[in-house]
């Protein structure tokens, strides 16, 4: 088991070259991982989910009502700045209905347990990281259908039924199951916990491959307008996050978690709503796969800014 534990650990230490090399193999040689199909993407993000649920626990709830502003305000962030980028991006480089529908998704889905992890490296306050994105994931069902549905109404027909059937099935209900199981046996799960980092990129890695495998051609036509298209959407989100922290006021630790869970997103969940809601629109899965490699990679390269820096009050013994 302690094998097991330090190999789950550097799993998770280098998660973003993982996927980053995964992502390289199924763009530059797909039958390689053709393997992999479409249809496990589902599957695999619920497994994803079943480890989060794993990892929460009732004083994680109750965090909610003790620090309800915080909340509030990233849940706020979250489902506006998000979708309110991927559409104006959207717009600005004129993509087709299928990458549009594709991007919006992404932006309207809540926060991953990637934020959570990338908080924990940058020394933020995870706490609020994880209130955060259990609040946000719990509300998706309900905003997510609705905003995607007020943003592409125009454009695409958006299956709101269909899209919150969906979001209950693939994470609510392995979230529940998990939270569950950690709760009846928590001696059980917590060493299981310690090897999630490694199931989990296994998972994330596996949905990457097959988005990008299918859709390897199609990626060669429209990939670097879809890549400028993610990175601004995830630059901005951590550049907004971090804006509305500063203004707020708010101490070091909050601002780093507040950037980090509005800039990073469930794009593993949209990459399956884009597969079950918009099967016609084979395209509207690559925005959700390249995010989720992108944000991987920024995500480990915002975590080594934060982590230098520190409140003034910590600085000054130093300077003594």
């Amino acid at each position: 088991m302690k094998t097991l534990e330090k190999i789950s650990e550097g799993f998770g230490k280098y998660m973003a070259v993982i996927v980053l090399a995964v992502a390289a193999l199924s763009l530059l040689v797909p039958s390689s991982v053709l393997w992999i199909q479409t249809a496990w993407v589902n599957y695999l993000l619920m497994i994803v989910m079943f480890g989060m649920g794993l990892t929460l626990s009732i004083k994680d709830f109750v965090m909610i009502f003790t620090r309800p502003r915080d909340i509030l305000l990233g849940c706020a962030a979250q489902f506006v700045i998000m979708p309110a980028l991927a559409f104006g991006l959207s717009r600005i480089f004129r993509l087709d209905s299928a990458l549009t529908a594709g991007v919006v998704l992404v932006g309207t889905c809540p926060g991953g347990t990637a934020s959570n992890v990338i908080t924990y490296f940058s020394k933020g306050d995870v706490a609020l990281s994880v209130g955060m994105t259990s609040v946000n994931t719990l509300l998706a069902p309900i905003l997510t259908p609705a905003i995607t549905y007020f943003l592409l109404r125009t454009t695409v027909t958006v299956d709101i039924v269909g899209m919150f059937l969906s979001i209950v099935k693939v994470i609510l209900v392995p979230i529940g199951l998990g939270f569950i199981m950690n709760k009846l046996f928590q001696e059980w799960t917590q060493k299981l916990v310690k090897v999630l980092p490694m199931v989990s990129t296994v998972a994330i890695c596996m949905i990457v491959a097959a988005v990008v495998s299918h859709n390897a051609e199609k990626i060669y036509t429209s990939g670097i307008v879809i890549l400028a298209v993610v990175v601004l959407h995830n630059g901005l989100g951590y550049l907004c996050g971090f804006g509305i922290g500063k203004i707020g006021k708010m101490c070091p630790e909050k601002i780093k978690a507040f950037s980090i869970e509005v800039g990073m997103q469930n794009s593993g969940l949209a990459t399956s709503l884009a597969g079950t809601a918009f099967p016609q629109l084979a395209m509207a899965t690559v925005p959700g796969a390249i995010f989720s490699v992108w944000h991987n990679i920024s995500g480990a390269i915002l975590a080594g800014i934060f982590r230098k820096w520190k409140p003034q009050d910590q600085k000054k013994p130093a300077e003594e």
